[in-house]
């Protein structure tokens, strides 16, 4: 097996109609206050998530304190996060990282094929 580079990593904060406000305002925060990507606040399961989701997207070097920052701040939110290697399949399914519940994700959706996503750099 071979080390895969870490590109970058997605945290995924999940909510419902009634942690809508919160999570929303977690991410506004998150992305006020780190260099990341936020991404749209879906009231809907996209793609493997089983929950509404909202998106940032961030670079190795922003890992160390976005990381605990959400870990103080989510309040209750279940926060999933994984790196990006190229191969969302394996980053989901085995490199994942949960604060709160762990959720079943779909990974029926994802492939192993490479996978290229942008991430905010320093």
């Amino acid at each position: 097996m071979t080390d895969a580079r870490i590109k970058g990593f997605h945290a995924h904060v999940y909510f419902d109609a009634s942690t809508l406000d919160q999570a929303r305002a977690l991410c506004e925060q998150a992305a006020s206050r780190f260099k990341l990507a936020m991404g749209r606040v879906h009231q809907k399961p996209v793609g493997p998530h089983p929950d509404w989701s909202c998106q940032l997207a961030f670079a190795p070097s922003v890992f160390g304190e976005l990381v605990p920052w959400l870990a103080l701040h989510q309040r209750g939110l279940v926060v999933f996060i994984h790196p990006i290697t190229g191969n969302d399949l394996v980053d989901h399914r085995d490199h994942a990282m949960w604060m709160g519940a762990v959720r079943p994700l779909d990974l029926s959706v994802l492939s192993g094929d490479e996978t290229e996503y942008e991430i905010p750099q320093d």
